[in-house]
């Protein structure tokens, strides 16, 4: 939901950052590792109960997110390329709340386990659907938003789920709490895009 407007706010300053990456000769790939392997650590310190330190890790990782398709388009862009953006980024958005649980399970197993089978859901109606806009020829740039496929908007997109990352890290005290809000929100979310595939597909 608030991805389209907070890209027009950063993009200059990822164009900018991405211009300088390109000079010292990174590729888009490579970006898009060093962001999972940073999300990754982010996960290790989380689990390790070192919240605000995951926090600001975890930060570096999403702007190595943003990094890595600017990088592309002064490049060059792969499907490959494109597909392990996608990949890369559920891997990470998986492995926080995982390392939650993993922090104090007694507490947050179930809200964790059940915003994960949220996620689960949510992330394969944007991808079903995406192919689907594909495969019908109603995919057009604007609804790409930069990525390989064609990502509807939905309640709860990349910034939301950030932010909620950060609430997480924050106030781990309540995070089964804010679990369950997120897992809501994200159900909400996988609903309203099913109504919205019957609409469109054919």
């Amino acid at each position: 939901m608030l991805d389209a407007t907070l890209r027009k706010r950063i993009d200059p300053v990822i164009d900018s950052l991405a211009t300088r990456l390109v000079a010292f000769g990174a590729t888009a790939n490579a970006v898009t590792l060093v962001g999972l392997a940073v999300g990754l650590v982010a996960a290790v310190l989380i689990a390790s109960e070192h919240y605000i330190a995951g926090l600001v890790v975890g930060g570096i990782s999403r702007l190595c997110d943003g990094l890595d398709g600017a990088v592309a388009r002064l490049t060059r862009k792969t499907d490959f390329g494109g597909m392990l953006d996608i990949v890369l980024d559920f891997v990470f958005y998986g492995a926080i709340p995982l390392a939650f649980v993993v922090a104090d399970p007694g507490q947050n197993a179930v809200a964790g386990a059940v915003l994960l089978l949220t996620f689960y859901a949510n992330g394969g109606s944007v991808l079903a659907l995406a192919l689907m806009l594909e495969k019908q020829g109603k995919a057009d740039e604007a609804a790409r938003g930069g990525k390989a496929l064609a990502f509807t908007e939905g309640l709860m997109e990349g910034s939301e789920t950030f932010l909620f990352f950060a609430l997480f890290c924050l106030f781990p005290g309540f995070f089964p709490q804010l679990a369950a809000l997120f897992a809501l929100l994200t159900a909400v979310t996988f609903l309203a895009r099913l109504f919205r595939a019957r609409r469109v597909l054919d």
